[in-house]
């Protein structure tokens, strides 16, 4: 097949993680992150700073280096993990997209930037719907390739529809710019050659408590990402390899662990192989897929002695449950109020998500004194908190980030405060848009000097450890067993659309 002499690229995605067990995710929390339709991707994504998804500028990226191309950008929308989408939301999502098409003359192919974990009201599986209506308008013949985060949850249908699907290798994740390179590479060699990718695809009745997902350590699920490395780059017939956790609050049939693994036409077996190998390693050793969360007490003991002089490496408590990167509302006060009745000395705490509290703390200025309220009006986990406090900083809260998967795109917490608690001498972190603590730039947009506490306190699962691994090894970080709206203790909620049996939450299911 003869290459095109300028092909034309349509580009679109959908980057929301859902928790079904949180309050809806609204068109305004879209609004207030990124929503991005028509040139103004393209724009974004050529700009030095850009608040999109970074596989989008990792795309344009490597398009623009291998080669001439136009782009078709159709519609790019993220919010913040959160609860199913509002009803009205993902149609019109849907008739963005048709009508884009429908008046963008010629598309060689499809590139679909999406988190992989979205629900609405009026669809449960939205990724494979958007892949629906790409090949209802566009047919068979138009290539379709995408990106999806480790923890997205993967149905058949979509298989079936995409040629193509690439999942990130690294969590915290900071390869999202390599796999849309990979993604316009495959793009390219299909147009140029004709070669389809053939998929086997997997799904276990396993759902790993996302806190036990980490790359960077030795597990069952990270050995299966590097064997799928390795194997890719010792047979050229393989052209994709992916093993993502899922994301099982989303509470649908397709949530799981998946193993799927790509190859050129006639060379399927190989990938059919490679899959049931890495599956079936997985599940064998399912049970090391596992964790033990530290009870709050016994967080708070640590941080007081890490507090009590330099004798002690500083020390990172995550309040994983309360995780507003998977649904948390970053507003629980329970690990803040244990350590400060028991004023543990050199904690920075943050990010409390309370936009009252933040416009209280505006309004009293710099220097103020005055009675710090926390969740005035409680919800569930979310207690209300009372301490006398000192403004120390005030911030718009919008900002840069420097490590980690925020590095040089632009974030923003709304308006926020640091406050300086009497008694404990606990500086925290608040602010008003429900975002998780994953780089160290979140908090010095409040002049916080990082490196002086002893303690950091961060409402984040895991992404926080590329930002912040720099102030405390991987022996000093604890995972807190606090209350939240994403428990890594999954027998806590009640799951009506999970199918069951699946381990952990049943200890007898079985696979083969």
């Amino acid at each position: 097949m003869q290459p095109l002499s300028i092909p034309r690229i349509a580009i679109l995605g959908l980057h929301l993680e859902v928790n079904a067990f949180s309050p809806p995710t609204t068109r305004r929390d879209f609004e207030q992150q990124s929503w991005a339709e028509g040139e103004a991707i393209t724009q974004a994504a050529r700009s030095p700073v850009s608040a999109l998804p970074a596989e989008i500028p990792g795309f344009y990226a490597r398009m623009d280096a291998t080669g001439e191309w136009e782009p078709v950008p159709l519609i790019l929308i993220t919010a913040p993990p959160g609860g199913i989408m509002a009803p009205g939301i993902f149609p019109e999502f849907l008739q963005i997209v048709e009508a884009g098409l429908a008046g963008a003359g010629r598309i060689d192919a499809v590139y679909v930037a999406s988190h992989g974990a979205s629900r609405a009201a009026e669809e449960a599986d939205t990724d494979g719907a958007i892949l629906q209506l790409l090949r209802d308008i566009l047919g068979p013949d138009v290539p379709i390739v995408g990106t999806l985060d480790l923890h997205c949850n993967v149905s058949d249908r979509q298989i079936a529809l995409a040629d193509l699907l690439i999942a990130y290798r690294t969590n915290p994740h900071v390869d999202m710019r390599e796999r849309a390179a990979e993604a316009a590479d495959a793009i390219r060699r299909i147009l140029e050659t004709g070669e389809r990718p053939e998929t086997h695809f997997l799904r276990l009745p396993l759902t790993p408590p996302t806190v036990t997902l980490l790359t960077a350590e030795d597990s069952p699920y990270s050995e299966a990402i590097r064997a799928g490395v390795e194997a890719r780059q010792e047979d050229p017939n393989l052209l994709g390899v992916s093993v993502t956790g899922g994301f099982v609050y989303t509470d649908i049939a397709k949530c799981g662990l998946c193993v799927w693994a790509s190859a050129r036409p006639g060379h399927v077996g190989q990938a059919v192989d490679l899959a049931e190998k890495l599956s079936n390693d997985i599940w064998q050793r399912r049970e090391e897929l596992m964790r033990t969360l530290t009870p709050i007490e016994d967080a708070v003991a640590q941080a007081v002695a890490a507090g009590d002089g330099p004798r002690l490496p500083r020390l990172i408590l995550a309040d994983v449950a309360d995780n507003p990167g998977g649904g948390g509302g970053g507003n629980t006060t329970a690990l803040l109020a244990a350590l400060h009745e028991a004023q543990a000395r050199g904690v920075v705490f943050g990010i409390l998500v309370d936009p009252v509290l933040a416009a209280a703390a505006h309004a009293a200025g710099e220097g103020t004194r005055f009675e710090a309220v926390a969740n005035a009006t409680p919800s569930t986990f979310a207690d209300t908190f009372a301490a006398m406090a000192t403004v120390r900083a005030l911030s718009d809260g919008s900002g840069v980030g420097r490590r980690g998967s925020l590095a040089g795109r632009a974030f923003s917490i709304g308006p926020a405060a640091l406050l300086e608690l009497e008694d404990s001498g606990i500086l925290l972190a608040v602010g008003s848009l429900r975002r998780q603590l994953l780089d160290p730039a979140m908090l010095e947009i409040l002049s916080v000097d990082v490196a002086a506490a002893r303690t950091i306190v961060v409402k984040s699962r895991g992404h926080f450890r590329a930002g912040f691994d720099i102030y405390a090894t991987p022996d000093r970080i604890l995972e807190v067993d606090a209350p939240g709206l994403v428990s890594p203790v999954l027998s806590r909620f009640v799951f009506e659309g999970l199918p069951r049996p699946v381990y952990p939450l049943d200890p007898e299911a079985a696979w083969g």
